[in-house]
């Protein structure tokens, strides 16, 4: 799937700090392989260069979906 910034996905990288967290696309970039990674910002800080296979969309409800 595609994203675009400004679309609120969830992330899923169990290496990551964020893990399971939402945030918002801030970046999209395209690499040599003419494959997307994204810019990742969350209430806390950011992660770059995240597939799109790390991603889920969240639909933007007005709610924090960033605790658990």
């Amino acid at each position: 799937m595609s994203y675009e910034e400004g679309d609120h996905v969830r992330l899923h990288d169990e290496h990551s700090e964020y893990d399971g967290q939402v945030g918002e696309i801030t970046q999209v970039m395209q690499t040599m392989f003419d494959d997307q990674t994204y810019t990742v910002s969350f209430e806390d800080g950011q992660e770059a260069g995240v597939p799109s296979d790390q991603l889920e969309a969240v639909e933007d409800d007005g709610g924090d979906e960033s605790e658990e």
